[in-house]
């Protein structure tokens, strides 16, 4: 497995887990007397949590596709993929946290999901080519 492999999915992981303590940051925030699981789609809170759940839904299926990958080809583009489905997710995540609303899309968190799906069908189509 190449260096930048072990990177992206590093990287990935690394997202996941600030992700999860920037909801518990705004749990804290809210305290123990405000809604824990809010419906307004401007609420922060419920931003924060459909960020990180966003990236938990995503980030494991890249991160073994990416490992299996590796395990059967060891080609320049296994590399390339690993930089956009990394990239692909942190910019999915910074357009959910900088949108003052879930019910907005904008170019950035539209790109993000983009390159997300593009990446893991790639990486999918790479696995059963390389077997």
């Amino acid at each position: 497995m190449s260096t930048t492999v072990i990177t992206c999915i590093a990287l990935m992981g690394i997202l996941l887990f600030v992700l999860g303590a920037n909801v518990t940051r705004h749990r804290a925030i809210r305290g123990a007397d405000g809604p824990q699981l809010p419906t307004d789609p401007a609420d922060r809170l419920l931003i924060a949590q459909r960020a990180h759940g966003n990236a938990a839904e995503y980030v494991p299926t890249l991160v073994v596709l990416l490992v299996v990958c590796s395990m059967l080809t060891d080609g320049w583009w296994l590399d390339v993929l690993a930089v956009t489905a990394a990239t692909a997710r942190f910019v999915h995540a910074l357009g959910m946290l900088r949108s003052p609303t879930l019910a907005a899309h904008g170019p950035v968190r539209d790109s993000g999901a983009m390159l997300t799906y593009l990446s893991g069908v790639a990486l999918g189509v790479t696995a059963l080519v390389a077997m």
